[in-house]
């Protein structure tokens, strides 16, 4: 039987569709995993003042970590739609909502659900 609670469910879901696009992009090492790690406890803090916000915590978490590799690393996850011009990354919309997506604001279009980066990406899917 799980006990865990809806807060906690929302997180660990949050985190494994962030670790999942992560995987899918190969760019899941233990310091880029570090830094979703920091996105949910920071984001554990946020929810618990506002609980109704648990269903924009997958997008918020992307975003987090989005950030925080663009500081690092450089842009995350490349758009894998536009095939001319510079590199550009994704975007996450809704900015603040539910069933967040990863976007090309150049293009216009729908790329991939937040966790499901891996058949886009051509990377690992299950």
């Amino acid at each position: 039987m799980d006990h865990a609670t809806p807060l906690e469910q929302a997180l660990h879901a949050a985190r494994a569709l962030v670790l999942a696009d992560l995987v899918a992009g190969e760019v899941a090492e233990a310091d880029v995993v570090s830094l979703v790690e920091d996105s949910v406890a920071h984001r554990r803090w946020w929810v618990e003042q506002w609980p109704e916000g648990a269903d924009y915590l997958a997008g918020l978490v992307a975003q987090d970590v989005q950030d925080a590799l663009l500081t690092k690393y450089g842009r995350w996850p490349l758009c894998p739609v536009c095939s001319h011009g510079d590199p550009h990354a994704l975007d996450v919309e809704p900015e603040l909502g539910p069933d967040p997506h990863w976007v090309c604001g150049k293009a216009g279009v729908k790329v991939a659900a937040v966790g499901s980066l891996g058949p886009v990406l051509g990377g690992f899917t299950e």
